[in-house]
């Protein structure tokens, strides 16, 4: 089983990679970008066979090490 863990900056807390990111893509000519938020794939392979438990296993290694919750929020999908 694989886990795809999608790790972003919540929404208010300042994105300076992002911003640069942004800031280059001007540069290059692409005007009409006017914001861009960076963030981290996570890719997981599991030995669960259930979906179920595989997701909440992956949930406690997000809040435990993976993201920090205090500035980050997190996606889990499951495959």
């Amino acid at each position: 089983m694989r886990a795809r863990v999608t790790i972003m900056l919540k929404d208010g807390v300042l994105d300076p990679q992002g911003e640069a990111i942004r800031h280059a893509l001007g540069g290059l000519g692409h005007q009409d970008v006017t914001g861009v938020r960076q963030g981290k794939l996570i890719e997981l392979d599991l030995a669960a066979t259930d979906a179920e438990a595989a997701h909440a296993e992956v949930a406690r290694m997000c809040e435990g090490l993976l993201a920090n919750t205090v500035i980050e929020k997190y996606s889990i999908e499951i495959a």
